[in-house]
């Protein structure tokens, strides 16, 4: 838990720098990836007749071929065809490094309550209840099928309630899009497939996490619900859910397209994706041993809190400006509240650089 907040700056860093120039388009939607949640020796939630993974498997071929014969211009990727277990990293990895414009991950949900049923649609961000987040630990335990898991995540704990305090504080660029994906394709799911609406939500998926574009992930209906799992297992019942999800797509591509269709293609070279990279200057007002949740009693009228971890120190800052003007104002704001030992620092993107370092780049990219 120490380091993956770390590692998740330097990774973005080290992956953009690896790129030595790509075509980016940004006004059109050509390739979705399409992840059926589970596989393999990793099962899922389990119903009295059913496995999560397969039920999400069959929505997300079915969902896919929808896209397919219907979307033209669009390429689907899988994570997965077939009952094969895939690691929640490399699912991640996979839409990132094949360009993907929207990511979706199909799933079902459970509960020890058997009368629970209905549908969700989940973005990255804080949970605001117990019940999101127990929906983020039951979908990230599939970690606990991976030999190397405490490496490659970095000391992630997926059982660890603080973990996905850190985890939500890195909202996606993205989250707008994301939103605006989720509410379609929940209205969708309880009108065409006639679910119960249970809402867009927000909770801290690893593989949310790691996905650089529009990401969304589906709970389609409990399985621990006799019948809401025999409707998740008819062919008719996973035929309205796939074409649910595709008719939300096509309404999110039409409308993202058309807002966005003034906007030319652009050619992005190594050394023009690194001037995008922006530079950020917070004021560092409070440092602590143990995490504080960002509505700490010592923290009211704070604006803007973000968190970084340093040297075995959870670090608090206040404000994300893009001048150091601004900072100093923010700064001097809350030394009238009584923070006696503040001072600004400088971020590009999530990583901390020293304050030499984020006006020499921040003069570069102005010349």
């Amino acid at each position: 838990m120490k380091r993956f907040l770390l590692f998740f700056g330097m990774s973005v860093l080290v992956s953009i720098a690896s790129n030595q120039g790509f075509a980016q388009i940004a006004n059109r939607i050509t390739k979705v990836v399409i992840d059926a949640g589970h596989g393999g020796k990793d099962p899922g939630a389990l119903g009295k007749q059913s496995k999560e993974k397969d039920i999400a498997l069959a929505v997300a071929l079915k969902t896919g071929k929808y896209i397919e014969d219907s979307l033209e211009g669009v390429q689907v990727v899988f994570t997965r065809k077939t009952d094969v277990f895939i690691e929640l990293h490399k699912r991640a990895q996979l839409a990132n490094e094949c360009g993907a414009d929207v990511f979706i991950s199909i799933h079902c949900n459970s509960s020890k309550a058997i009368q629970a049923k209905g549908t969700e649609t989940y973005v990255m961000g804080l949970h605001k209840t117990t019940e999101n987040l127990d929906v983020a630990k039951t979908e990230n335990a599939a970690i606990f099928f991976e030999d190397d898991y405490k490496q490659q995540y970095e000391g992630f704990d997926p059982n660890a309630d603080e973990d996905y305090i850190l985890l939500s504080m890195f909202q996606s660029a993205s989250i707008d899009q994301s939103i605006n994906l989720s509410s379609i394709v929940q209205d969708n799911l309880t009108t065409d497939a006639v679910m119960r609406d249970r809402g867009v939500k927000q909770a801290g998926f690893w593989v949310l996490f790691k996905t650089t574009m529009p990401g969304i992930l589906i709970e389609l209906g409990f399985i621990s619900n006799p019948e809401e799992e025999k409707f998740l297992l008819s062919e008719s019942g996973q035929n309205s859910l796939a074409a649910a999800i595709y008719k939300a797509l096509r309404k999110f591509k039409s409308e993202f397209e058309e807002y966005n269709k003034d906007l030319k293609p652009v050619e992005i070279t190594k050394v023009e994706k690194e001037i995008e990279l922006k530079v950020f200057y917070r004021v560092q007002f409070a440092s602590y041993k143990k995490v504080k949740s960002v509505d700490f009693n010592k923290f009211r009228g704070v604006p803007a809190i973000k968190m970084y971890e340093h040297d075995g120190y959870y670090k608090y800052t206040a404000g994300n400006e893009s001048t150091i003007e601004k900072a100093r104002e923010i700064k001097s704001e809350l030394e009238k509240k009584g923070f006696g030992d503040t001072f600004i620092v400088a971020f590009l993107d999530e990583k901390r650089i020293s304050l030499d370092e984020a006006q020499r780049l921040t003069e570069n990219k102005n010349q």
